[in-house]
């Protein structure tokens, strides 16, 4: 990143630490922010967080930055810049943004924590039919079949290299602990036994 001195005023943070953190904010931000409650947020002086604003927009420019940084509707928001519209036309056309449905959320959660899973089992857990989402998870290729049930003959599936992709994970000994998202913890764990 370019080294833009700012002469902020208030120095608990570094100029680049400043720029990286509002950089930060504003990526996941979907709404214009405003410079005051960005301010607000560092506890910085509205001036100063401005002066980092335009730095960040001074960068984007002079590097030729695929996104940049506009203010729109009383505050600040990164969007693509218009000579790239085409590439990113065509990435969002391809289907490779696409939101899952709380139904496909958590199948996906259950077959995450359960795997090897059937479609059965699933719904057991679910209190519902599955198959549909099922067919959809396994058709964006977040999960897959990983073998058969001896016993009953049932397919088992497991989640796949692209859901760890996606979620950001190096193996699924990282997913979370799942206690900790248990409302009732003995009633889900008898719950689980009686399945």
């Amino acid at each position: 990143m370019t080294e833009v001195p700012l002469e902020i005023e208030s120095k608990e943070l570094s100029d680049e630490q400043i720029v990286s953190i509002i950089e930060a904010i504003l990526l996941v931000s979907d709404t214009p922010l405003e410079a005051t409650s960005l301010a607000a947020t560092l506890g910085l002086l509205t001036d100063d967080v401005a002066k980092a604003l335009m730095s960040i927009q001074k960068i984007f420019a002079e590097r030729n930055s695929g996104i940049e940084l506009r203010y729109v509707a009383g505050g600040w928001r990164l969007y693509t810049r218009a000579d790239v519209a085409e590439w990113v036309e065509k990435y969002v056309r391809d289907g490779q943004v696409a939101r899952l449905t709380q139904a496909s959320l958590e199948t996906l959660a259950v077959i995450a924590y359960k795997q090897p899973i059937s479609r059965a089992r699933i719904s057991a857990i679910r209190g519902v039919n599955v198959d549909g989402v099922v067919k959809t998870l396994e058709n964006r290729g977040l999960i897959a079949i990983a073998s058969t049930d001896h016993e009953t003959g049932a397919l088992l599936y497991h989640t796949t290299d692209m859901f760890l992709e996606k979620l950001g994970l190096g193996s699924l000994t990282d997913l979370p602990e799942i206690a900790e998202f248990i409302p009732d913890l003995p009633t889900a764990i008898e719950l689980e036994e009686s399945l």
